[in-house]
């Protein structure tokens, strides 16, 4: 299919005036295709010819005022419409399209659990056209109707509230239709009466919207309904998860309303839609999608298994961060995709900040520090990357836009957006974007419109500093120079890099003991000619960046890593803390601190930690990277054991049941760094961990997963887990146990799904992936590692994007550290037969290769 390039798009915009879609949907036709009939009503505002997307099975026929076209004229996705005159249009599509197993377009899953079906949209970036035909682009917004037929019993979900116009419920129990129709239709005699006739359901229309967030969810979904300000908000799920939407839906409800509130005082614009409902949706590829007024949100979400604390903020964080671009993207929307940022950073920025005022978790930033900015800071350092806000001539159509998901786009651009709104106050930094929202709702706007209305409330160069941290790449590091003076000490930053930086400097004394105590808070911009005096005795500990407030890598002097090595945990601000591993992990990458040296802090401090990201993200990194990557092969049993023994000192600190999030995390890393059996293998034997907790089935599947590694675990057992738990996650949980097995009869058959099992959804394929490469299985699948990259590019440009992204996060053997291995990898990347998607995920994970054989030597 042919990518849409920024300079049709500009054409395009200019010749119309999209107004109206009616999307007439049918899914009551097969498992494999859906009915699908558009009118799409439009003006040209001069007389010209332009084209319209649409990917169908089959395309029908189309009538353009009346006029038949012909549909043989479809090429490459793209129908011409040629000889328009200027003025009001009508096109009518009548197609059959076909359902997605991959995520992209119209979803469909059956739910292995109990048989039902639920199919879901997810229409990001060009994969309306998999659904319905569209212009297909940000800047041409519309108002969107939809019609649907759907079987009797199911609920049907969009933009806009959706009433059922046609046919009664059926018999399917749960809570899936209105209160007024909930116990209709009933029938006495499933095996006598007739089928019920499919519902006919109609979507209020939407205000105008871009087409990438039109949305439409249909299934008999599980569904919890309340009224907050005067609009209906819900919950939906599939009805095998109704249990356990039930029991967090007052959580999941207080934290919407609370944001939703928040955001009111915040914003100046009220919330534009005429509902808010969240769908918990199958297979779903990203964390969730901003679809006005239906938010979906990968079911995962909907916890059926023990979970920490940080893991129920996570899903906070998304809950806020997908409203918020009810306001940042919605309302207000890219003109081009070079500004993805303007979603995605605002509405990171504001997710983390807004559950600090407005919710139970008050520490966010901590997980931000320990998960997100990481991601950003590796992002920023590999070839691939690329400027917050990159040039339009660096997002020429589509298919480039669609890289820069990443954690440029994300991480690094929420820290400059907290950057910014340490350099301006928050006060002035709303009023500009409450004037943004003023000046642009419903229509679209650029990084200049957005930098305007900051300006116009600040005397600060606000044009400039977006020149210089949004225009450019790259991640500064702030290294301090301390030397002793008469009376005091004096301290220099020293900076690589050329952004400015307005941070705060922590110091630190040991106390007799042993604490380590806060003394002063220092503020310095960076950089700066001042050499800074300071009074009284150097510190035991100088912290950079201490409050995590910008977006730099940050070192310490000798006297200040000696400390952070022996005496991190006496940190008293988990912040703080976090700072610091970061520094320690940035290290290691860098190849400034040996992996052996990280490895050892994580053994002496996390079993004293009490932050429970910290913990998660350090024993994360350390087994992931540390001891696959970082360590020679000879090292990483040594590793794992060690990771092991932290495990162990965690499980033995929370035996009075104090801490539960804590011990979860405990037993999962002890399951996920054995290197013998026995232990693990008694737990699932006896269906609980001695102390506690019972095992729920992540924990089961996740030992199985080991087991299998290990070569303790056989087909059998595999087959009599998934005859216990036969849910989705049950399947992807055999999935991976089964390519996980150590014999070549088990990896040619998971290769073989892997890479010519074209029916293979999304999750499986993962799922797959994740349990095919195995360190310990180095020598069984060597012979697979010059075959992945050939194997990779026919997949990836055969099944698309999703498979694609998946392959290249998921089916690269990031454990083999050899030259072999890279000179393979650098060999694919001349193939021209490589997608732009995979090519980026190849690059990125030869950059991680390279670094990690650097560490080896």
């Amino acid at each position: 299919m042919s990518a849409l390039t920024r300079n049709e798009a500009q054409l395009r915009a200019r010749l119309l005036d999209v107004r109206h879609y009616e999307v007439t949907l049918d899914l009551t036709t097969g498992d494999q295709t859906f009915e699908s009939s558009t009118v799409i009503r439009f003006a040209a505002r001069t007389a010209g010819d332009t084209f319209l997307e649409l990917k169908p099975d089959e395309l029908r026929s189309v009538r353009l005022d009346g006029q038949p076209l012909d549909p043989a004229a479809l090429v490459d996705g793209r129908l011409p419409l040629t000889g328009l005159t200027e003025g009001p249009h009508e096109l009518h599509v009548d197609a059959r399209m076909r359902y997605s197993r991959t995520g992209e377009g119209l979803h469909r899953f059956t739910d292995p659990a109990d048989g039902e079906t639920y199919v879901y949209t997810q229409m990001f970036m060009d994969d309306v056209q998999r659904v319905f035909p569209a212009f297909d682009q940000p800047d041409l917004k519309a108002v969107f109707e939809f019609t649907v037929t759907a079987p009797a019993h199911w609920t049907v979900l969009a933009n806009g509230i959706t009433t059922r116009i046609a046919g009664r419920p059926g018999d399917g129990g749960g809570n899936t239709e209105p209160d007024t129709e909930r116990n209709a239709g009933r029938a006495s005699d499933a095996t006598s009466a007739p089928a019920p006739e499919p519902g006919v359901w109609k979507s209020a229309p939407t205000p105008i919207i871009s087409t990438y967030l039109a949305a439409v969810a249909a299934g008999p979904w599980h569904s919890i309904r309340t009224e907050h300000a005067g609009l209906p908000f819900g919950l939906h799920c599939r009805r095998s998860l109704a249990p356990y939407l039930d029991a967090d839906a007052a959580e999941i409800l207080s934290l919407t309303t609370a944001c939703y509130d928040r955001f009111h005082e915040k914003f100046t614009e009220p919330y534009p839609f005429d509902s808010y409902d969240q769908a918990f949706v199958p297979e779903f590829n990203a964390g969730a999608m901003e679809n006005p007024g239906l938010v979906t949100f990968r079911d995962e979400y909907v916890f059926r298994s023990a979970v920490t604390d940080n893991e129920r903020q996570r899903r906070a964080v998304t809950i806020a961060h997908e409203m918020a671009h009810m306001w940042f993207g919605d309302l207000v929307t890219l003109s081009w995709w070079d500004d993805i940022w303007l979603n995605e950073s605002f509405a990171e920025y504001m997710g983390y900040q807004t559950l600090v005022e407005a919710t139970r978790f008050t520490e966010p930033w901590t997980g931000f520090g320990m998960e997100r900015k990481p991601w950003g800071y590796d992002a920023d350092q590999r070839p691939s990357t690329h400027p917050v806000a990159p040039d339009a001539a660096a997002v020429p159509d589509t298919a480039s836009a669609l890289l820069n998901f990443d954690g440029i786009s994300y991480a690094k651009g929420a820290s400059a957006l907290r950057q910014l709104v340490a350099w301006l106050g928050e006060k002035d930094f709303l009023a500009g974007i409450n004037t943004h929202f003023a000046r642009h709702k419903f229509a679209n706007a650029s990084l200049a419109d957005f930098v305007d209305s900051l300006a116009a409330h600040t005397d600060r160069d606000v044009h400039a500093w977006a020149e210089i941290w949004l225009r450019t790449t790259g991640v500064d590091t702030l290294t301090p120079r301390v030397e002793e003076s008469p009376g005091g000490w004096t301290l220099t930053v020293d900076r690589t890099g050329s952004r400015p930086h307005h941070i705060a400097a922590g110091l630190y004394d040991r106390a007799p003991d042993g604490a380590i105590e806060p003394r002063e808070v220092l503020a310095l911009d960076v950089p700066s000619d001042e050499v800074l005096s300071v009074g009284g005795p150097r510190p035991a500990l100088l912290v950079l960046n201490d409050g995590d407030l910008t977006y730099a890598k940050v070192r310490l002097d000798a006297t200040s890593l000696d400390t952070t090595l022996r005496g991190i945990s006496d940190v008293p601000d988990p912040l703080t803390r976090a700072v610091l591993w970061n520094c320690l992990r940035d290290m290691v990458r860098d190849g400034e601190l040996a992996a052996a040296d990280y490895l050892a802090a994580a053994e002496a401090h996390v079993p004293a930690e009490t932050d429970l990201e910290i913990v998660q993200n350090v024993l994360g990194f350390a087994r992931t990277q540390i001891a696959v990557r970082h360590l020679a092969p000879a090292h990483r049993t040594e590793a794992l054991a060690t990771l092991t023994s932290i495990a162990r000192a965690l499980l033995r600190r929370t035996e009075d049941g104090a801490e539960p999030g804590l011990r979860l995390v405990a037993v999962r890393a002890l399951i996920d760094s054995a290197t013998q059996p026995d232990t693990v293998a008694a737990w699932l034997a006896e269906d609980t961990v001695p102390g506690g907790p019972e095992l729920d089935p992540e924990l089961r599947w996740r030992i199985l997963a080991r087991l299998s590694v290990l070569g303790a675990a056989h087909e059998s057992d595999i087959a009599e887990a998934l005859a216990a738990d036969p849910s989705a996650t049950g399947q992807e949980g055999a999935a991976r146990c089964r390519a996980a097995l150590p014999t070549a009869e088990a990896k040619a058959a998971a290769w073989d799904r892997l890479f010519h099992d074209d029916t293979l959804s999304n999750y499986l394929f993962t799922a797959t992936a994740q349990g095919f490469w195995q360190p310990e299985q180095a020598d069984l699948v060597r012979e697979y590692v010059p075959r992945v990259y050939a194997e990779a590019v026919t997949l990836a440009a055969r099944r698309g994007a999703a498979i694609a992204d998946a392959a290249g996060r998921w089916a690269l053997p990031g454990h083999e550290i050899t030259e072999a291995n890279l000179q393979a990898g650098r060999a694919c990347l001349t193939d021209p037969a490589i997608t732009p998607l995979l090519r980026r995920k190849l690059i990125d994970h030869l950059d991680d290769l390279s670094r990690a054989l650097r560490t080896h030597h």
